[in-house]
């Protein structure tokens, strides 16, 4: 996690409210987040994460899950501790790292540790877990979105109807899942390499998934080339895939962009984040368009 420049002097006085606080020195911005507000404070001789954000609705967000989640992937070891939780307000612990990009994961190893990392979070969080938490089925949350952007009057309205049709064929590609508990939402920026290992973070849309999701969305938003993708699929499930399980895993990255270009037409409307959610949705459509057209190819 990167420090960066001075926050506001209206937020800067929300973190210093936070009832956790012994002695709140600097606090700096922290950027990457498009869903929440972030920020690193120095108290007591360390240094802490501050991420802001209430329940997101529309975007199926509760922050109890979150919690949960972040709480039971830090005694896993793949996340970094939260130390304070109340409503609109999570505290970690900071660790020295950088964010992921793109290219990062196109690095054989880089892959590979990302890979093993997505699965122990299958692995050992699925059976670690207990108590409620939500279920994240992405045509549910298709479904869901393209309700929300007619019923707002998106501008994409006229798009919704062919692609709840896509989102359907998609459902069936898929096919009968296993269910674990998974990120399901595998951008390279939610993956932090530190001194000698990489750790996930954001767990707002945690919850239980087929893992293809996990590994559609972690190829998708990393721009793999298939060479790599399929090396993927064989480090994960420790054998090369079958057409089966390729074509499985081709609609369900498919998915994975289509629920990456709808949740960005939502947040076009809902977010109020200082972000360009309209080139967003567009660089995803993109991509979800030529994965749609090489899944139809069989």
């Amino acid at each position: 996690m990167t420090d960066s420049e001075p926050v506001p002097e209206a937020l800067e006085a929300r973190i210093r409210a936070i009832p956790f606080w012994t002695d709140p020195g600097a606090i700096s911005a922290l950027g990457g987040g498009i869903t929440n507000v972030n920020a690193v404070v120095e108290d007591g001789g360390r240094k802490y994460v501050v991420r802001l954000g209430e329940d997101i609705p529309e975007h199926l967000v509760m922050r109890w899950n979150e919690r949960r989640i972040a709480e039971a992937a830090a005694a896993a070891g793949v996340s970094p501790p939260l130390r304070h939780f109340e409503p609109g307000v999570m505290v970690f612990d900071h660790v020295e790292s950088t964010a992921l990009e793109e290219q990062d994961l196109h690095d054989a190893q880089t892959l590979t540790e990302a890979v093993a990392l997505v699965g122990r979070v299958h692995r050992e969080l699925t059976r670690a877990i207990t108590g409620p938490v939500l279920t994240f089925w992405v045509f549910h949350v298709i479904r869901t979105y393209a309700a929300y952007l007619k019923a707002k009057g998106s501008r994409h309205a006229s798009k919704l109807d062919a692609l709840l049709a896509q989102s359907d064929l998609l459902e069936d590609g898929v096919g009968p899942v296993q269910l674990v508990l998974g990120h399901n939402d595998l951008l390279p920026a939610n993956i932090l390499r530190g001194a000698d290992r990489l750790w996930l973070v954001d767990w707002e849309y945690g919850g239980f998934n087929s893992p293809l999701f996990d590994l559609g969305g972690l190829a998708s938003n990393a721009g793999l080339p298939e060479e790599a993708e399929i090396g993927m699929l064989a480090a994960y499930f420790g054998h090369p895939p079958d057409a089966a399980l390729l074509r499985s895993y081709r609609a369900m990255k498919c998915a994975s962009l289509l629920r990456e270009t709808t949740w960005s037409m939502v947040s076009e409307i809902s977010s109020d984040i200082d972000f360009d959610y309209a080139a967003y949705t567009e660089e995803n459509m993109t991509r979800y368009e030529a994965a749609l057209a090489d899944w139809s190819r069989g």
